[in-house]
């Protein structure tokens, strides 16, 4: 049975998610690198402000992403080689984890900072928006969320490691074997 490049091509909203996500991660990684050091006395305004959004809006299509992943029908599988197929299994499964571990992180760290978590004061500071806070996670002045903070730092690495071997697995697929996996989600 032949598979047609449709039949392999990702649903219009399992890529919309995935370049959304992107973008969203990207921005994330800009701002975490260029915001002030975060102290003690840091208040979530300006980059830092923005870092908390932008996590908080991680965090939703995170959760909106593994939710449609389990309901959607995958495209039709590539014939690739067992090694291949473990490696880019294992590579997904960091990357997913990483994307919901280091939001959560962050989430508790903020908490730990006494700060509240949300994406409303960053587009609407006039309160036009509804007040979207996620709840908090961590109590105020925890040890141990001040903790994931710094763990939180060291997992984004991680994550930029995992999305640069992700963009060169599709880069292959797409110059040297030319086999139509990155179009899948373009």
């Amino acid at each position: 049975m032949t598979v047609s490049a449709t039949d392999r091509r990702y649903d219009r909203l399992s890529r919309l998610l995935h370049w959304a996500l992107g973008v969203l991660i990207v921005v994330q990684f800009v701002i975490g690198w260029t915001m002030p050091h975060v102290g003690r006395k840091t208040i979530p305004v300006g980059l830092v402000g923005a870092h908390v959004t932008v996590g908080v809006l991680i965090v939703l299509l995170v959760a909106v992403r593994v939710m449609w992943w389990a309901v959607r029908k995958a495209p039709a599988a590539r014939p690739t080689s067992s090694a291949t197929t473990k490696l880019a299994t294992l590579v997904h499964v960091l990357l997913y984890a990483c994307m919901v571990v280091l939001p959560v992180l962050g989430w508790a760290n903020a908490n730990a900072r006494g700060w509240i978590v949300g994406v409303s004061e960053m587009f609407a500071p006039d309160g036009s928006l509804p007040d979207i806070r996620l709840p908090a996670i961590m109590e105020s002045g925890s040890k141990l969320g001040h903790d994931m903070g710094d763990v939180h730092g060291q997992l984004a690495w991680v994550l930029a490691v995992l999305i640069g071997l992700h963009v060169l697995a599709g880069l292959y697929h797409h110059f040297i074997k030319r086999d139509g996996t990155l179009k899948s989600m373009l």
